[in-house]
């Protein structure tokens, strides 16, 4: 991909408007970049993904880049600033679009240190996410941490166990033409070397795989889900881990997919048309306490509930997340989560197992979560986590699964697995 050699005043614009759009932070965004895509269909492959990427850095990077501009810099500023530091651009290479009067200013933005950055800015993190992670980690741990979520995530996949195997899909890749390698943790994954465009590759198209960051299939191989149980997803979403669990089951047995969101249920039914699972039942229900969820009461084998989170754990694919949450909307989350879990234990038969997930890096999320429902609910009790990856071939240490990017290469993810006492 050439995006130097396509750089020109007009590429640059369109990252400038875009990245308007993006500041006002009114939508996700991905969102916002389909759509403008979508309204702007001369733009190339190669214009797109500079685009792309250039307000994507911005955004990763945009309190530290913000402090070396000065006071209210404007976006053409920063993004200036965001190719000459976060890309590594020379004046030379700038030499399109930089005017000469502003040479001096992007040679002063280059010369900032980071080290004379306050912490919380020298990380791109918010004052408020800074304090709540200092609670769990020291100022060394959270640089690395920040460094790994400002980098951009790979791109996986998870080999679907019911059409082929990982070394036949390695070999069908390479022969495509695709550089790929086993994952480093979950017996599914396969890590690709580049981004490329999968959506008409045959081995997609004909459900040999999906596209799923390795550490979110490791909390689906945490419920062991077994032929013929009844299974539930309580917290779907587009079913990412639901097609794991139903593959687990090798179609048998009954696989219910709850979720919220009619739309996010309909993005579901092609992935399940490719993947040939048909034990898979997807289910909207208005809230966990639904009748539709009361039915199942004390019959379910396994229950997953990848809870709705901050998502600061895939900062990495969603930057602007750090922008656009606050302590109080994680007060709100926090209450729903115990909510939610509370609800989705009432499902789980004696001996049945409960997988409580999410793709938050805070312990208010994730274990103060966990204790405080445990020791709510005396008839379920913690089974270590390491003990059940260990089962897969993972060696996980930690009675509670928790990735980080800096230490494992995959998002943010925090699992706990829970046995309801026969």
């Amino acid at each position: 991909m050439t995006t130097k050699a396509r750089f020109t005043p007009a590429l640059f614009a369109h990252a400038e408007h875009l990245l308007g759009q993006l500041l006002r932070f009114d939508h996700p965004a991905d969102a916002v970049v389909s759509h403008y895509f979508r309204e702007h269909r001369q733009l190339g492959h190669a214009d797109r993904a500079f685009v792309a990427e250039t307000v994507f850095a911005f955004l990763r990077r945009r309190r530290s880049l913000d402090a070396r501009c000065g006071e209210r810099p404007d976006n053409r500023q920063r993004l200036l600033a965001t190719l000459a530091v976060a890309r590594g651009w020379s004046q030379r290479e700038l030499a399109p679009v930089l005017k000469a009067s502003e040479e001096a200013w992007l040679a002063g933005v280059k010369a900032v240190r980071d080290d004379d950055l306050p912490p919380a800015v020298r990380c791109d993190l918010p004052d408020w996410l800074y304090e709540r992670l200092l609670a769990q980690y020291s100022a060394e741990e959270i640089r690395a941490l920040a460094a790994a979520l400002n980098r951009p995530a790979p791109l996986d996949l998870r080999v679907n166990t019911l059409k082929t195997d990982r070394e036949r899909l390695l070999a069908r890749l390479a022969g495509d033409g695709i550089g790929a390698a086993p994952g480093r943790w979950s017996p599914l994954a396969v890590r690709l070397r580049d981004k490329p465009a999968l959506a008409r590759n045959p081995a997609f198209l004909d459900g040999s795989f999906e596209v799923q960051d390795e550490g979110s299939q490791l909390l689906g191989l945490l419920l062991e889900a077994r032929r013929g149980e009844l299974v539930v997803d309580f917290c779907a979403g587009a079913g990412g881990k639901t097609l794991l669990l139903g593959a687990q089951m090798k179609n048998t047995g009954r696989l219910y997919a709850f979720d919220v969101s009619d739309k996010r249920l309909a993005n579901l039914k092609p992935r399940l048309a490719r993947s040939g699972l048909s034990n898979v039942h997807p289910v909207r229900i208005e809230h966990e306490r639904d009748l539709k969820v009361k039915r199942l009461a004390g019959k379910a084998d396994r229950v997953l509930v990848d809870a709705p989170c901050s998502g600061l754990g895939t900062l990495r694919r969603n930057p602007d997340l750090k922008w656009r949450q606050d302590a109080g909307a994680v007060a709100e989350l926090t209450a729903k989560q115990a909510a939610i879990l509370a609800s989705a234990a009432t499902l789980v038969r004696p001996g049945g197992r409960l997988v409580y997930a999410t793709c938050s890096l805070l312990r208010e999320e994730n274990a103060a979560i966990v204790e405080a429902f445990l020791a709510a609910h005396p008839a379920f009790v913690l089974l270590p986590a390491d003990g059940v990856l260990a089962r897969f071939g993972m060696a996980l240490p930690g009675a509670m699964l928790q990735l980080l990017p800096q230490l494992h290469d995959t998002d943010g993810f925090f699992a706990a697995v829970l046995e309801r006492q026969a």
